[in-house]
């Protein structure tokens, strides 16, 4: 058995004998959430001051204690008295079991207790992966109240449910420096993540400064690489922090690279240039060039030299197979060597690439196109094409982990990525119509800006129970549908979360056609279709059996960098990469997305002041830019109405207009914004308390303030966008936020005084409304939608 095979039935033993205690308890600022927590006393305390000590026993880990004692003292603003000769027992105690090399390991144990009492606090694990993780845990502890700074009085047992938690960073699209690396793994350390994933070279870079090739380094970096003694300060960074570090060297697609330092190699003779633009490119290497299997063995000599993993991945995605198919050399070979298609030529390329691997003792890991039964089950296949691919290359003994849906270079909600379970799931719901049961099917066509429509169907079912669904996207496997909510007669919406993000449709259905619009993250889509006579056939989710689930090893965040450059890097990672963590790491019951945002607001400013991460500081710096001022106030009050727009929709815009390419600069409003607003979640919250009990005082007094706040900021920001020009296209929107806080503020003075709007009154803000949900600049107005659940409460009175 595979060494992470067998630390998946450990943990799995582990969690089973945690159970029911994983659900969170009290307000503790933990993420990602613990698997047992108990409080020991509802409002116990161990109070602390600068007298503060910690023992470590059982290994060596006297690197990590003054890094964990500096950032005590930036938590409190203390300077800690000198460790010095302890008298008597430690305030925290880390007791280590067993020491183990420092490397860690695919199935390096992570586990710990923590116990914290009025005399102190013991940190017990079995390895000093688990004390690092631990002490993780400890730190996010530390609070500061109206009385004192302390650590609450609890116990805690805890086992991450996966082994593999990771986070991809792209360094080839835009070059990131070793600097803003280190501080990512900081923040990936302090959310018990324990891979890093280095995707190295790409068709626009390459990044690894290779010896034996200097070549590419030279011609295709743009000067923008990392030395060999960078690359071993990052794994030794990560190393002492528990971290895994997994080089990723993209073959034999995402090629371009390799093509303009040595043309050679590649399936078709040239000349080549470096590329620029995003996107799949031709240049291929050659499966059939003996030279080609040198080259990656040598470039793969040089990496083991580095990067100690047992893991190295290789890419294998997008695979531009026209270079294949336009070689006479390559088409004789296939023939010769009975290979079908480019699928089998790819398989027969990473049967080789395997072997090479194999002998500098490397697993491979590699995206779903390298799955086939040629290979041998020792590979790891990550997924981006979803549960299925997945689910199907576990089922046939394939170690695999999840990426789908974990994509955080796109600005989606942080509850659509923490809604996104790791192991496949059944459908869910019941597709037979029972009797006395009502059943409609329609089939629908969203048209994007850049590629074919998104095509499929929809069926609804009226039940005793209410309303149940599922939806059938063209060549994807069927899926429930869920909040089924009738607005009228003929308009209904419901969500599910897809590949693009979560996904709303709002339709009309009169007669026997469809229209409306569905709503992909925060960007409209235009929707078109038709009834039809009967329920379509559909592909259901492919589950693996029990026995098979143990493949799956856990998964990744990724952070693909064509809309991402160092400076805002962290806006883009966090918080929102704890709240990935946490579905890697806690137990799966632990889904409730209010006590989500909850802990995670709390662990966004301990993750500023504790590991010093950047998301804010980042933000006010691109903001101040903007502004031309430090008063970026204006800014900031008009950024808590919007969104940047949803990935998909701003890349393809980029293309239309040309843009879709390395310097094109992320120098936007947009591009200075976090995911989601929580300005704006705030205000659907309010608002749904206040359709519950029109009575609701503070409520109405948030959404009033929020409103007044946003109608005040008219005439400053419009200021500040005049002056500068990269800021011009703002205008409307702006313009827009200060009308939609006018009608705002009317329509919850008509819902509290019981005045419903008439029905041309209703119409025309709705229109208004509409209007402002365009896209402009690259951003959404996300403040329409709770002013629009509010609109419908006045209009229904």
């Amino acid at each position: 058995m595979h060494r992470p095979f067998r630390y998946t039935l450990l943990t799995a033993s582990l969690l089973f004998s945690l159970n029911a205690a994983a659900l969170p308890a009290g307000d503790l600022p933990l993420m990602p959430w613990p698997q047992r927590v108990e409080l020991a006393q509802p409002q116990g305390k161990l109070p602390l001051d600068y007298r503060l000590t910690l023992s470590i026993q059982g290994d060596d880990l006297a690197e990590a204690l003054p890094r964990w004692r500096e950032r005590i003292e930036r938590q409190t603003g203390w300077t800690l008295a000198p460790q010095g000769e302890q008298n008597g027992a430690a305030t925290v105690a880390i007791i280590i079991k067993q020491q183990v090399a420092p490397q860690p390991m695919p199935d390096s144990d992570e586990s710990y207790q923590l116990q914290v009492t009025p005399q102190g606090a013991t940190l017990t694990a079995n390895t000093r992966f688990g004390a690092l993780r631990g002490m993780e845990t400890l730190l996010q502890l530390v609070q500061t109240d109206g009385e004192n700074t302390f650590i609450p009085l609890v116990n805690i047992t805890d086992v991450p449910r996966f082994p593999w938690r990771g986070v991809l960073l792209d360094s080839a699209r835009h070059f990131l420096p070793v600097a803003d690396i280190l501080r990512q793994i900081d923040g990936m350390a302090a959310a018990k993540l324990n891979v890093f994933h280095w995707h190295l070279t790409d068709d626009q870079g390459w990044r690894f400064a290779s010896e034996r090739y200097p070549k590419l380094q030279q011609l295709a970096s743009d000067g923008h690489f990392y030395t060999r003694e960078q690359m071993q300060q990052v794994v030794a960074y990560a190393t002492a922090r528990g971290i895994r570090v997994v080089p990723e060297i993209d073959l034999p697609g995402h090629a371009s690279t390799i093509a303009v330092a040595y043309p050679e190699l590649m399936s078709a003779p040239g000349p080549y240039q470096m590329e620029r633009a995003w996107g799949v490119h031709k240049p291929t290497l050659d499966p059939a060039n003996g030279e080609v299997y040198q080259f990656i063995d040598n470039i793969v000599g040089e990496l083991v030299a580095i990067f100690p993993d047992p893991y190295l991945h290789i890419g294998g995605d997008e695979v531009d197979a026209s270079q294949w198919q336009e070689s006479q050399s390559i088409q004789a070979f296939m023939q010769q060597n009975q290979l079908a298609d480019a699928h089998a030529l790819q398989a027969f390329f990473n049967q080789k690439l395997e072997k090479i691997l194999e002998k500098h003792q490397r697993r491979m890991v590699g995206w779903d196109e390298i799955y086939h039964p040629a290979l041998p089950h020792s590979i790891v296949i990550q997924s981006w094409q979803g549960p299925d691919s997945l689910a199907a290359s576990a089922q046939d003994g394939y170690q695999g982990i999840l990426s789908t849906g974990f994509y955080l270079d796109q600005p989606q909600s942080t509850a659509y990525h923490y809604r996104n379970e790791i192991m496949p799931q059944p459908l869910g719901v019941v597709t037979e119509v029972q009797e006395g049961e009502k059943a409609q099917s329609w089939r629908f066509s969203m048209p994007r800006f850049k590629g074919s429509a998104v095509e499929g169907s929809f069926t609804l079912i009226e039940g005793k129970a209410g309303w149940r669904g599922f939806i059938d996207f063209k060549g994807k496997s069927r899926r429930a549908v869920q909040g089924i909510e009738w607005r009228t007669p003929q308009q209904v919406t419901f969500c599910i979360d897809s590949w693009m993000g979560e996904t709303c449709p709002v339709l009309t259905l009169q007669q026997d056609q469809l229209s409306g619009y569905t709503r992909v993250g925060n960007v409209r889509y235009p929707t078109t279709g038709s009834k039809l006579a009967a329920i379509p056939a559909g592909k259901m989710p492919v589950v693996p059996d029990e026995q098979h689930q143990a493949n799956i090893l856990g998964g990744e965040a990724a952070f693909w960098a064509e809309n991402i450059r160092a400076p805002i890097l962290d806006i883009k990672m966090w918080p929102r990469t704890f709240a990935v963590a946490e579905r890697l790491w806690s137990a799966k019951e632990v889904t409730d997305e209010g006590k989500m945002y909850q802990r995670l607001a709390a662990v966004d400013a301990w993750s500023v002041v504790s590991v010093g991460l950047q998301q804010h500081a980042a933000s006010a710096r691109e903001f101040t830019r903007l502004a031309n001022s430090v008063d970026i106030t204006p800014l900031q009050i008009l950024a808590e109405a919007v969104e940047p727009a949803q990935y998909y929709t701003r890349n393809h815009l980029k293309f239309k207009a040309g843009h879709y390419h390395q310097f094109e600069p992320l120098n936007r409003f947009a591009d200075a914004l976090p995911a989601e607003s929580a300005a704006v979640r705030d205000l659907h919250a309010q608002v749904a308390l206040l359709l519950q009990d029109k009575n609701h005082p503070a409520a109405a007094q948030a959404i009033r303030e929020r409103l007044q706040h946003w109608q005040r900021n008219g005439a400053p920001v419009q200021q500040a966008i005049a002056g500068n020009v990269v800021l011009k296209d703002l205008a409307p929107v702006a313009q827009d936020v200060s009308a939609l806080s006018d009608l705002g503020l009317m329509l919850l003075e008509r819902y509290q005084h019981g005045k419903p709007l008439s029905q041309a009154e209703a119409a025309q803000a709705q229109q208004q409304l509409d209007a402002a949900a365009q896209i402009r600049d690259e951003v959404v107005i996300a403040a329409v939608y709770p002013l629009e659940a509010l609109l419908r409460a006045v209009a229904v009175q």
